[in-house]
C-alpha cells in the first residue's frame, strides 16, 4: 500500500498533468466557437446557466461527500443514492420544463424558452453519474477521472465545433454541454462497472440527509454566487454585456480551475484520512495551503497580466471588451482554489452547517453590494464583486483556526511569500513592457519574465515546496525511464 504522500503527491501530479492538457481542449474549442459565435450567443447561454447550475446542485444532493466519510459504504448506500438522485431530478426537469416561459419573459428573450427546455436535460442525464463518480472519488481514482473528462472534452468539443460552424449559434454550445455530460456518465459505468439494482431501500438515505442537505444548500448558494454578477448584467445590461462577461469569466475559470481541479480530487480524501489526528491533520493542511499558493498566484495573476494579449490573439479584437474584464476576475481567481481548500477542511470536518451559513451570508452580501454599486457603473459592480469575494478568506480562517489551530500568522507565511512575488513580478512587468505595441511579443516576453523569475527567486530562497515539486518530478521521469 502507497503512504497517504505518495497517494497525495500521485494525485496531484495526474491532476496537475491532465488538468493541463483539459484546459488545453478548452482552449482550442472555446478559440474556435469564439471566432464562430457572437456575443448574444454565449449571453443566451449564459444567463441559463444558473438555472441549470442550481438543478445540478440539487439533484446531486451532496451525496458524494456524504458517501466519501462513511466509514464502510455498502451497494445497499450506492443504490438508494441512485435512485433517489434520479427520481428527484426528473421532478426537477419537470418544474423547469414548465418554468422555461417565465425564464424568457423575465429576460425579455422569447427564445430562451425552446433553449432552456433543451439545455435542462443535461442535469437529468449528470444525475444518472452521482454514484460512479462517489465511487471513484472515494478512491482517489483521479486518473481515471481525468482520463473520462478528457476524452468526453475531445468528443463534446467537436460537436459544439461542428453545430456552430454549421450555423447552430448557441444550440451548438448547448449540444455541447450535453454531449459532455453524456459522455462523462457512460465512461464513468465503463470504469466503475457499478450497475444499479430494482431492489431498493431509501433507508441509508436517512443516515445521509442531514450532512448532505446542508451541501445542497451550500451548493445552491455556491453556484448562485457564481453566476449573480451574469445574471444581475442580463437584467440591467444587455445580453452582449452577458457574452463579453461570459467570455472572460470562462477564461478565469479554465485558470483557476487548472489548479482546483489538481486539489478537489486529493483534499478531502487525504483530510479524512488523517481526520482523528489533528496536529498531523494541520501540517498536511499546510502542506496544501503552501503548494496551493505556489501555483494559484503566479497562474492567474499571469493571465492577468496577459489578459489583453491573450483575447485578441485567441478569439480576436471583436471580444476586446471582456479583456479588461478578465484582467480583473482573475485578481479574484487567483484565490479560489484558497478558499476552497479552507473549505474542504471544514467539510471533511463534518461542518457542513458552517460551510453552509458562511456561502449564504457571503451570497447576500454580494447581491446587496453589487446591486448598491449598481449607480457607479458596470466597473464599480465589478470590483465590488471581485473585492467582497477575496476578503472572505479571512473568514474561511477563522473558522479553520477555530477547527485545527491554524493561527493568522502561519497563514501569511504560507501564502504571503507567493502572493507578494508573483504580485511585484506581474506588476514590475506590465510597467517595463506597456510601450510594447507587438502584442505577440509583448505576451512571450511577460511569460518568459516572470515564469523564470519567479522560479529562479524561489529557488535561491531556498522554497521547500518548489524543490520537491521538482524532485518528485524528475524521480517520477528516472522510475519511468
Amino acid at each position: 500500500m502507497e503512504n497517504l504522500k505518495e497517494k497525495t503527491a500521485k494525485g496531484l501530479l495526474w491532476g496537475g498533468v491532465s488538468n493541463g492538457i483539459q484546459q488545453l481542449l478548452n482552449l482550442a474549442f472555446g478559440i474556435f466557437l469564439a471566432r464562430l459565435l457572437t456575443q448574444a450567443d454565449y449571453g443566451m447561454v449564459g444567463l441559463l446557466t444558473v438555472f441549470s447550475s442550481l438543478a445540478s446542485a440539487l439533484q446531486e444532493g451532496g451525496f458524494i461527500s456524504a458517501l466519501n466519510r462513511k466509514k464502510e459504504v455498502r451497494h445497499d448506500d450506492y443504490n438508494a443514492v441512485f435512485w433517489f438522485n434520479a427520481c428527484c431530478s426528473v421532478a426537477i426537469y419537470a418544474l423547469l420544463f414548465m418554468a422555461a416561459p417565465l425564464i424568457a419573459d423575465f429576460y425579455n428573450e422569447p427564445e430562451l424558452t425552446p433553449l432552456a427546455r433543451y439545455l435542462f436535460l443535461g442535469f437529468v442525464i449528470s444525475s444518472l453519474n452521482i454514484v460512479p463518480r462517489a465511487m471513484m472519488f472515494r478512491n482517489l481514482m483521479v486518473k481515471e477521472m481525468n482520463v473520462i473528462t478528457l476524452i468526453a472534452l475531445t468528443i463534446s468539443g467537436i460537436v459544439g465545433v461542428t453545430l456552430a460552424a454549421n450555423g447552430f449559434a448557441y444550440w451548438g454550445i448547448a449540444t455541447q454541454t450535453i454531449a459532455f455530460v453524456s459522455m462523462i456518465t457512460l465512461l464513468s459505468y465503463a470504469y466503475t462497472r457499478w450497475h444499479p439494482s430494482l431492489r431498493v431501500s431509501l433507508q441509508p438515505i436517512r443516515s445521509m440527509i442531514g450532512f448532505s442537505s446542508k451541501l445542497v444548500v451550500t451548493n445552491v448558494f455556491t453556484i448562485i454566487n457564481q453566476n449573480l454578477f451574469a445574471n444581475l448584467i442580463g437584467k440591467f445590461y444587455s445580453v452582449n454585456e452577458v457574452g463579453n462577461f461570459s467570455q472572460a469569466n470562462k477564461w478565469n475559470q479554465m485558470g483557476h480551475t487548472f489548479v482546483n481541479s489538481m486539489l478537489s480530487g486529493v483534499a478531502q480524501p487525504v483530510f479524512a484520512k488523517v481526520d482523528e489526528d489533528r496536529e498531523r491533520q494541520l501540517r498536511v493542511f499546510r502542506k496544501l495551503l503552501r503548494f496551493t499558493a505556489f501555483v494559484s498566484f503566479p497562474a492567474m495573476l499571469g493571465l492577468s497580466l496577459v489578459s489583453r494579449e491573450v483575447i485578441v490573439i485567441a478569439i480576436t479584437e471583436k471580444w476586446i471588451d471582456s479583456a479588461h474584464i478578465l484582467g480583473v476576475l482573475c485578481i479574484w481567481g487567483a484565490f479560489v482554489p484558497i478558499n476552497n481548500l479552507f473549505a474542504n477542511l471544514l467539510i471533511t470536518r463534518g461542518h457542513s452547517s458552517i460551510y453552509m451559513w458562511c456561502t449564504i451570508v457571503l451570497c447576500i452580501m454580494l447581491m446587496g453590494a453589487v446591486i448598491a454599486a449598481y449607480p457607479f457603473g458596470f466597473e464599480g459592480m465589478l470590483r465590488t464583486f471581485v473585492g467582497i469575494n477575496i476578503a472572505w478568506l479571512l473568514v474561511w480562517w477563522w473558522f479553520v483556526h477555530r477547527e485545527i489551530g491554524l493561527s493568522f500568522v502561519n497563514m501569511l507565511r504560507d501564502i504571503a511569500p507567493y502572493l507578494l512575488l508573483a504580485a511585484a513580478l506581474c506588476m514590475g512587468c506590465h510597467f517595463l513592457l506597456k510601450d510594447i505595441n507587438n502584442i505577440y511579443l509583448s505576451l512571450t516576453l511577460k511569460v518568459v519574465i516572470v515564469g523564470v523569475l519567479y522560479v529562479v527567486i524561489l529557488w535561491v530562497a531556498g522554497s521547500v515546496i518548489l524543490k520537491e515539486s521538482i524532485a518528485y518530478l524528475l524521480g517520477k521521469k528516472k522510475e519511468e525511464a
